[in-house]
């Protein structure tokens, strides 16, 4: 076993903002398997943003694992990560560093940017890959055992596709590009939407295919928007595992979902993603750059289950959500647009040592900010129109949409402007992490 200084290390990352010690619990033991099963040195880190009372519960649960071989555990809350984050930002000497430090550590919930987090401090660590889990799903049993995503994701990230091939159930993958390496391994899951709009499904289907259908193109059919709004959400559906199936191909970004993902370093520090707050769907981007710049990966079926907290079933909880899900379809006036060349741009996504380039999507993001925001005012229009008629607390809802229209407006243009920046200023930071060592990230 190597186990000296050329050991690999990976990352598995949990970010959080709510108690989920049983998770912790959890995660733990998924990365001892891997420590167990492969060549790897596994550092487990949490990114803990919880109030002080489920950050010190966190604590004790942290205290509480047992020891397992070559696993390293990380904890660390806001104080730690805003630390890391200045150094590292004072280290690439960038321009407003106040704003890049906002956008990588917000006030408001970001998926995009606590997962970046976990991408620089991944490098500080000297990771080959980060493999990321929600705090909100569980792992699957399977006769009685846990069902690990990282067994797939560990035989085959970062082997040439073509070497990949002997450790997956089928191959679909054009034979052009086998000589690249696997550079994103994922499946989905199982359970409760991965969005909470359930509740309008079982009011009203109409209404829920009509809202659902918001986040298609606005060139799409009525006929297509439903058929989006049948498919999207529902993750693997409700089937239990009931043995491995893996391909290798490029995968689908509909198939997969970052609850359960793992991507390699040249995937994660040529490209972030994006910063946007309160605005679900902003950590897929990478997904869809892989699928784009056909950059082999895994497809396997070991779904992670997804479930509902408590704190999403309250009434503040669910205003704050479905104000994520309105920012998220109006976030797609712009993602559609930086879709469609993504497309058509295809291997001009990477540079000349076949690694993703990020100039292209920096480029197609800064053209879609002039975009004419009709569509988006559309959107807002259908919206608030069909929470009314659903009445109660969303017809509250759309009261408060209507209330806070500009600046939902604006700030769809504004977090596209963000991510540009942040896409300028990726590489210094993550140069500037790695080139500090694991102990910048440590507290």
């Amino acid at each position: 076993m190597r186990r000296g200084t050329d050991v690999h290390r990976i990352c598995l990352t949990l970010p959080t903002n709510r108690e989920c010690s049983a998770t912790i619990t959890a995660v733990a033991a998924e990365a001892d398997h891997a420590a167990r099963h492969f060549d790897v040195e596994v550092h487990l880190l949490i990114l803990d943003s919880s109030d002080e009372a489920t950050l010190a519960a966190h604590a004790r649960t942290v205290a509480a694992l047992p020891g397992a071989p070559h696993v390293v555990v990380h904890h660390l809350d806001e104080s730690a990560q805003r630390d890391f984050l200045r150094a590292a930002i004072a280290r690439a000497a960038l321009p407003d560093p106040e704003r890049v430090l906002g956008l990588m550590l917000p006030d408001a919930v970001s998926y995009g940017a606590c997962t970046n987090r976990a991408f620089l401090i991944a490098a500080a660590l000297g990771c080959r890959s980060v493999h990321r889990r929600d705090s909100d799903s569980r792992y699957q049993l399977f006769d009685g055992e846990p069902v690990y995503p990282v067994h797939h994701e560990l035989t085959s990230l970062g082997r040439r596709a073509a070497d990949a091939a002997a450790g997956v159930s089928e191959v679909v993958l054009d034979p052009a590009v086998a000589h690249r390496p696997v550079s994103m391994v994922g499946a989905s899951f199982i359970g409760e939407l991965s969005v909470d709009i359930g509740g309008i499904q079982e009011l009203d289907k109409e209404v829920y295919d009509e809202v659902v259908g918001l986040w298609a193109p606005g060139h799409w059919s009525d006929e297509q928007r439903r058929g989006l709004a049948e498919e999207s959400f529902k993750g693997a559906g409700l089937l239990p595992f009931a043995g491995d199936h893996a391909t290798l191909t490029v995968v689908d970004p509909m198939r997969v979902d970052m609850c359960n993902i793992a991507f390699l370093g040249d995937v994660y520090e040529r490209l972030p993603l994006p910063p946007a707050t309160a605005t679900i769907g902003s950590d897929y981007f990478l997904i869809h750059a892989v699928h784009d710049a056909a950059l082999p990966g895994v497809l396997h079926n070991r779904h992670i289950e997804n479930y509902y907290t408590g704190e999403r079933r309250t009434h503040a909880g669910f205003l704050a959500y479905q104000t994520r899900f309105v920012k998220f379809l109006l976030s797609m006036l712009y993602f559609h647009f930086v879709y469609d060349r993504m497309a058509e741009a295809g291997a001009g996504l990477l540079d000349g040592d076949g690694r993703l380039d990020p100039a292209p999507f920096a480029a197609f993001l800064a053209e879609s900010v002039g975009l004419d925001r009709t569509e988006n005012e559309r959107r807002l229009d259908t919206v608030e129109a069909a929470y009314r008629r659903l009445g109660g607390r969303y017809a509250e809802f759309a009261r408060a949409v209507a209330a806070d229209r500009q600046r939902l407006l604006d700030g769809a243009a504004r977090d596209t402007e963000d991510f540009v920046l942040l896409i300028g200023a990726w590489r210094a930071l993550v140069d500037a992490s790695r080139d500090a060592g694991p102990r910048s990230a440590l507290r």
